[in-house]
């Protein structure tokens, strides 16, 4: 019996071609080092340092997201999504308020991960906001955590005199600025050292005062440094509002400035005057007294001790805002009351084109 010849079996040809296999390899590679360039000059791209090392300070309501736009802005990282989904998957926790050492070599991923924990902070920002009260630098020394309490809960003149300052208020005796501290700092040291840069500056510019101011002594123009720096934040006025308040003390007249009429009403003030409040007599209601205030209402600025010692030389006896920042000065009350309606009709301008 003859056998049948045996059919040959068909070859089959791979899925994938050699060819095939090389560009898919080629493409993973490529899109690993992709991804690699994006993570390198994101994530692990060397946070600018000036130098060996600087400080890094991170402060109340700073967040991840503004800090990583910062830094977007001025081109240290590209892909700044990156970092935000970094940020969301890898450190759950906020960033933490405090002055921070970033030493040269470190990455962004690592200084991203150090200011999510306080107990990396080496130093502590102590903000003190020019023409701020003392009540609001006591509240924020004790909501500071970084802050070590001793004499922040004290009543006023027991704090004091915990301080030995020689005062009855502390209102006006602490320079503001920014200042940096060790972590843990207590309120005592910050205190003492504000009020010690405070005294300093209102001694200097006393020695350096000009000639027939209207003070009797160095608090009184401590006291007329709060009530200018209340006035105006345009530093260019500040010699020109000194001028019309020393005018207006050497010729008898009130000084009616409605930061000492907000002062004296304390909590009352709910951000309105009314005419009533300006009627209603207070120890700082300089609409129904004359002279200066008993203290100052307000922590003044080098800047505005410098302007209550040397006042301008004008005849301006007046001011008012303009309603689009600064103030118009005048000589007599025609002018001022004209001021007045200016000031006035751009205000109405204003609140109908809203």
């Amino acid at each position: 019996m003859s056998k049948r010849p045996s059919k040959s079996k068909k070859k089959t040809k791979p899925i994938w071609s050699k060819r095939a296999i090389q560009g898919a390899l080629i493409f993973v590679l490529g899109l690993f080092l992709v991804i690699g360039m994006i993570l390198w000059s994101s994530l692990f791209k060397d946070y600018p340092v000036e130098g060996k090392k600087q400080l890094l300070a991170i402060n109340d309501g700073d967040t991840y997201s503004r800090f990583i736009d910062r830094l977007a802005e001025q081109d240290h990282v590209n892909f700044p999504i990156v970092l935000k989904l970094y940020q969301r998957v890898m450190i759950h926790d906020s960033m933490k308020k405090g002055v921070y050492e970033v030493r040269q070599g470190m990455s962004v991923r690592q200084v991203m991960e150090m200011i999510a924990n306080a107990e990396n902070a080496q130093m502590n920002r102590i903000l003190v906001i020019e023409g701020t009260t003392f009540k609001q630098l006591i509240d924020a020394l004790k909501k500071d955590e970084l802050v070590t309490k001793e004499v922040s809960h004290l009543p006023y003149d027991q704090m004091l005199k915990a301080l030995n300052i020689p005062f009855t208020h502390p209102e006006g005796l602490f320079a503001p600025n920014t200042y940096f501290f060790a972590k843990g700092e207590t309120d005592r040291k910050i205190l003492t050292d504000l009020y010690q840069r405070q005294m300093k500056s209102l001694d200097d510019a006393w020695n350096n005062r000009a000639a027939d101011l209207p003070y009797k002594n160095k608090y009184e123009a401590l006291i007329m440094a709060s009530i200018i720096e209340k006035e105006t934040n345009v530093d260019a006025e500040l010699e020109q509002v000194s001028g019309v308040f020393v005018r207006r003390l050497k010729l008898g007249m009130r000084l009616q400035t409605d930061p000492t009429v907000i002062y004296g009403m304390g909590e009352r003030y709910q951000g309105n005057i009314t005419r009533q409040d300006l009627r209603t007599p207070t120890p700082y209601n300089t609409y129904t007294m004359s002279g200066l205030t008993p203290t100052p209402i307000a922590l003044p600025s080098q800047k505005a001790i410098e302007a209550a010692m040397h006042p301008d030389q004008s005849d301006n006896i007046y001011f008012v805002a303009t309603g689009n920042g600064g103030h118009k000065f005048s000589t007599n009350l025609q002018d001022h009351n004209r001021a007045v309606q200016e000031y006035l009709n751009v205000l109405r301008t204003k609140k109908s084109g809203e």
